[in-house]
């Protein structure tokens, strides 16, 4: 299984935020799609606000979607907000 996880130290504005989740769905539709607010962590004030994840079943999906996800980065990027983008192998 493959993991792509973006987190966001700021909430993105909510109704561009639907668009962009929608403009995920409709792009990459090999994957399933979580996100949502970062609420606390162990150590205090966590360093990331908002979190957002797509899943593959296997590394071919997710290369099936290389195009989707670069058009959900472009669209991202579009937001105005910073954001950190890892790829995990989840066992």
């Amino acid at each position: 299984m493959i993991r792509v996880f973006v987190l966001y130290p700021e909430p993105p504005d909510q109704e561009r935020y639907e668009q962009h989740v929608e403009l995920s769905r409709r792009e990459v539709p090999h994957a399933t799609i979580r996100h949502g607010r970062i609420f606390g962590s162990p150590q205090g004030e966590p360093d990331f606000a908002y979190y957002f994840e797509y899943e593959f079943p296997d590394r071919d999906a997710f290369r099936a979607s290389e195009g989707g996800l670069s058009k959900a980065a472009e669209d991202a990027n579009a937001m105005g907000i910073d954001f950190r983008v890892f790829f995990a192998s989840v066992q």
